[in-house]
């Protein structure tokens, strides 16, 4: 059996990724929808959009980009752009149950995550800036890396925690995937993404966790 968390040489300091082995299951989409709807509620409850950045999660992760290279005002968290669009008035999309609840984790957390299908991923990894020249194909389109905070695997970047990318993105038949939360060490436990993404899961069952683990510097 492989080892899990998978190795992962951390060239950033300051960050914690939490990494959980999923394995879908079929159905709760009744479930999930009120789960998205309570924790867009939670996420209103408990933010506003003036102070946003203000929050401990959200400023240390601005710290963190501007660390690695990053202006985080130009290319945002994907969580912060994710609770500025909730705060706004927009709903969590349906968009796959995998997606969907790695949306409301993110949300709950007020950190980046993602899940990649692990068909498409070779160990081990790293953590590092982008270099000069390097891109790849986001969800959002071509993306310029350079001096983003970026996740390598043997094949090259996978994902960055502004935007995924489409080599590993979850797709139709898409059964096991690895979630990835990017959590800032100075204002994070490491035990907080794991009780978290228990809780959604208690809730709406989209997936089995079949492992769990913290890499860090």
């Amino acid at each position: 059996m492989n080892p899990f968390p998978p190795p992962t040489r951390h060239e950033l300091p300051g960050w914690l990724l939490f990494w959980a082995a999923l394995q879908a299951r079929a159905g709760a989409h009744t479930q999930l929808a009120e789960l998205r709807r309570e924790v867009a509620a939670r996420a209103r409850a408990s933010h506003t959009l003036d102070h946003l950045s203000e929050h401990p999660r959200v400023a240390a992760l601005r710290r963190l980009y501007r660390q690695a290279g990053c202006d985080p005002t130009r290319y945002r968290p994907s969580s912060e752009a994710l609770l500025r669009r909730l705060l706004k008035g927009e709903e969590l999309p349906s968009i796959h149950p995998l997606v969907d609840l790695n949306n409301c984790l993110s949300a709950e957390l007020a950190v980046p995550a993602c899940v990649m299908d692990v068909r498409f991923l070779r160990p081990p990894f790293v953590l590092r800036a982008g270099r000069p020249g390097e891109a790849y194909e986001s969800l959002r389109g071509p993306f310029n890396l350079e001096g983003k905070p970026l996740l390598v695997d043997e094949l090259g970047p996978c994902d960055t925690p502004i935007t995924g990318g489409v080599r590993v993105k979850v797709r139709e038949d898409s059964r096991q995937v690895w979630l990835v939360a990017y959590m800032p060490a100075e204002v994070m436990a490491e035990e907080r993404a794991g009780s978290a993404l228990a809780a959604l899961l208690a809730q709406a069952p989209v997936a089995e966790v079949e492992a769990t683990g913290v890499t860090g510097p």
